[in-house]
């Protein structure tokens, strides 16, 4: 069952907020804790951009930390966590050590320094800004497609963006995903319009069109982004079920299934694809094992329909020859 807003944000105990620089073509978006919430994460692509993951792992002393953000900018936009840092501390959010106090933000970013945007930003880099601006404007409603971290993100064939699900578990539990498509291969059939995800999609939340009859070689042939460009899909999944820091990696490592399902291909030798879990503690697991493994399940199935709502919501960049978006070439839809 899906929540009305559909978005991650149905998890109780966190928000989301954007922010881009529509010349610079690329943003950021931040997921910020109520309280510190359990999160572990799990990389899987082989040209990642990351801040802050060791520290994830369930190994390492730190047990839950204070936000997530999900960044364009490449190596540059790791700046974001910066920013965002900056707005948690004039909050008075940190840990206290001593006299200091430390907010705990782990990072993630895609490469989108070829999509056309104005990347001449002088000495430093805008990413540090962005991440305070996005963390200023965190809230439960957010926008999707050419919004936030997902402004500047393209696919191999249409324009990627930023993508949102949420589901309920049959025991009560709420899961959400968010996710910036910025893939190197394709989340379509083919030339499309008939997404991967179409088998999961919930009511028309990416345009109703489900799966075609049939799925031939030539749909299923292999094309991906040219030149010496690298491309990543980086996600979110978040629940209120209390989870450790194990189950949380655990989660993480189960929800790559969701890029599998929505893309064709992912963990590719250029991509980045990391994903996060988060747990918010606010519903303990009953029957841990049955509970925990649904959980899986549906936050891999959330991930890839939130991976078809970042490309049916995208608009097109604002520059010449920009790549087009879905509704572009298929407009909104069953019944468009």
């Amino acid at each position: 069952m899906t929540h009305p807003r559909n978005l991650i944000t149905d998890v109780a105990g966190l928000r989301i907020g954007n922010a881009h620089d529509a010349r610079l073509g690329s943003g950021v978006t931040v997921a910020l804790f109520d309280e510190p919430a359990v999160v572990s994460c799990e990389v899987m692509g082989g040209a990642p951009g990351t801040r802050e993951t060791d520290i994830l792992q369930p190994d390492k002393m730190v047990p839950s930390i204070h936000g997530v953000v999900l960044s364009g900018g490449s190596a540059f936009g790791l700046d974001a966590a910066s920013g965002v840092q900056a707005y948690l501390r004039r909050q008075g959010i940190g840990f206290q050590v001593g006299n200091a106090r430390v907010p705990l933000v782990s990072q993630a970013v895609i490469f989108d320094l070829m999509n056309g945007g104005d990347k001449e930003w002088g000495l430093y880099p805008p990413y540090r800004e962005l991440g305070f601006q996005a963390a200023e404007k965190a809230g439960l409603d957010f926008d999707l497609g050419t919004a936030g971290g997902g402004y500047g993100a393209t696919t191999a064939n249409l324009k990627g963006g930023l993508g949102s699900a949420s589901v309920k578990t049959s025991s009560g539990h709420t899961v959400g995903a968010l996710v910036i498509v910025n893939a190197i291969a394709s989340a379509v059939i083919g030339s499309g319009p008939h997404f991967w995800a179409g088998g999961l999609e919930e009511g028309d939340e990416f345009g109703g069109l489900g799966l075609p009859a049939r799925v031939d070689s030539d749909m299923r042939r292999l094309f991906w982004k040219g030149g010496p460009q690298p491309a990543t899909t980086i996600a979110l999944i978040a629940t209120d079920a209390v989870l450790t820091k194990a189950q949380a990696k655990r989660l993480a490592v189960a929800s790559h299934a969701g890029l599998a399902r929505g893309l064709r291909f992912s963990h590719a030798l250029f991509d980045g694809d990391t994903i996060f879990a988060a747990s918010t503690g606010r519903r303990p697991l009953g029957d841990a094992a049955a509970e925990f493994t649904e959980l899986t399940a549906l936050a891999a199935d959330c991930l890839t329909r939130a991976i078809a709502r970042g490309v049916y919501e995208a608009t097109a960049l604002p520059y010449p020859g920009a790549q087009p978006a879905w509704r572009d070439r298929f407009g909104t839809g069953r019944g468009s």
